[in-house]
């Protein structure tokens, strides 16, 4: 039997990172993956397939493009699903080739196989040729990620009635779709198929959606999905779905409204994949969502040396914080210092159009009875969005009144989760408005938005006389030389 010092089980974000960091810090590593090839979730099924997708859909049917041309501007008139693929497989191809070279070059091993506890420290696998072989770890992360929540009562068929990893396998664009469920997988796949010109129409049993986000954010995004005839139907449960003779699916609700379309997209949450796992051989238990409940700072479980990192753990479930709970989560296991997680980290959905958010909601500061101040910018005030044709978008900022500091940036519209980054830096060091106000963003950019927001807040807020102090005045001495 073999014995390892960390042994990672998936190869998604968190089990990746938290790979090469062990081998980075020494550490004889071993990573096993139950997928035929390596990247897990993130690679496959979940986060570059559906990016890869909705960047796709937005250059071929010129989405970009059509505040200057109008709506029925189209780069290409008939789009296929063969076309959707091609980029995605040439996309993964390219995924799976970094990946397994970083493996290579920090000569961490890595086996195809279906891996369960025999004890806290061993893992018996059964690998992909059927051969079974036990292996030791000193610390064991489980990275294993989720699967799509397919309840029984649902009639999945893997052709009309589909969830969110079959709906990558689709033979036509359908003309109508039901989604089922607006979580951020619902919202991103029925906005990403209504550019492509399918009538979506989304079921959700709340009454509101994406809480988590501002609520000035989501109402702005709301507006959006509705002018362009995305229906919501909220407050509303999905009690039955079915097949109709002529082949169109037709879904029953809770109110006794009946609605149709071609085919139906169940994204009603997600499980994680621990059921293979045997984890009471180690002592440990899921919860109903086959969720594991960790020490937030360090990532251990239950049994202090086994470690979860990722979506298994719950939210906030993103690829980004992902990779960094598994670093930190190797880190421990090794016995090598670590910092606390950020404080604040951001969160991006890509929907059409992406929505980004770092920080406090304007809900979470009252709620706190912190004397605030809002700064807003519309997209299409900055020059870069009249070049780019932008009718929509906006920029918000939340400042404490006391301190002047940024407590919160929210984003809706293009380019959403690259700009937040802006925000995101301002936020962990402790950046006031003045930053926004005092110094200078290229032009023309959407980052102007920025100042825009900075100067919106700034202008209700008012300024405040500070005295520079001799090193700020020496500093600003030699650069006036």
């Amino acid at each position: 039997m073999i014995q390892y010092d960390f042994i990672v089980i998936g190869s998604g974000p968190a089990g990746r990172r938290a790979a090469i960091q062990a081998a980075k810090l020494g550490s004889k590593v071993l990573v096993v993956e139950k997928g035929t090839r390596v990247g897990g979730v993130s690679v496959h099924t979940g986060t570059i397939p559906s990016k890869t997708l909705r960047e796709t859909a937005l250059n071929l049917t010129g989405w970009r493009e059509r505040g200057f041309y109008g709506r029925a501007y189209r780069v290409k008139a008939e789009i296929s699903s063969e076309d959707l693929r091609r980029r995605l497989l040439i996309t993964l191809d390219h995924e799976v080739e970094v990946l397994e070279h970083q493996f290579s070059r920090n000569r961490v091993n890595h086996i195809r196989g279906l891996a369960h506890f025999v004890d806290k420290n061993t893992l018996e696998i059964e690998k992909s040729d059927g051969e079974m072989m036990q292996v030791r770890g000193t610390a064991i992360l489980l990275s294993i990620g989720t699967k799509p929540f397919r309840p029984p009562n649902i009639p999945f068929d893997h052709d009309k009635i589909i969830d969110s990893d079959e709906l990558l396998e689709i033979k036509d664009i359908p003309r109508s779709m039901i989604v089922v469920g607006a979580g951020v997988i619902g919202i991103e796949y029925a906005t990403i198929y209504s550019a492509l010109d399918t009538a979506v129409t989304v079921v959700e049993p709340r009454t509101t959606m994406l809480d988590f986000i501002d609520r000035e954010i989501v109402d702005d995004f709301t507006y959006q999905l509705r002018d362009r005839n995305v229906k919501l139907l909220f407050g509303q449960s999905a009690d039955k779905i079915e097949r109709e003779p002529n082949g169109r699916c037709k879904v029953t609700l809770s109110n006794g409204r009946t609605v149709t379309a071609e085919m139906v997209l169940y994204a009603a949450g997600r499980m994680g994949a621990t059921a293979a796992l045997k984890l009471e051989n180690a002592g440990l238990t899921a919860d109903a969502r086959g969720r594991i409940k960790v020490n937030p700072l360090t990532f251990q479980t239950d049994v202090p040396n086994i470690y979860a990192a990722g979506d298994v753990v719950g939210f906030p479930s993103l690829a980004s914080t992902a990779m960094e709970q598994g670093r930190i989560a190797a880190r421990h296991a090794i016995g090598v210092p670590t910092q606390e997680p950020p404080q604040f980290f951001p969160y991006g959905i890509y929907a059409v159009p992406e929505i980004s958010t770092c920080g406090l909601t304007e809900e979470e500061v009252k709620d706190r009875h912190i004397a605030y101040e809002c700064g807003i910018a519309r997209f299409r005030e900055t020059s870069r969005g009249h070049i780019m044709g932008l009718d929509n978008g906006m920029l918000k900022m939340i400042f404490s009144m006391k301190t002047r500091r940024l407590l919160g940036v929210h984003i809706v519209g293009e380019g959403a989760t690259e700009l937040i980054h802006i925000g995101q830096a301002v936020l962990n060091l402790k950046g006031t408005v003045d930053y926004f106000v005092e110094n200078t963003f290229n032009y023309p950019t959407l980052a102007e938005a920025y100042k825009i927001a900075g100067l919106d807040a700034w202008n209700r807020m008012g300024e405040v006389e500070v005295e520079p102090d001799a090193d700020d005045q020496e500093t600003q001495q030699q650069a006036a030389q």
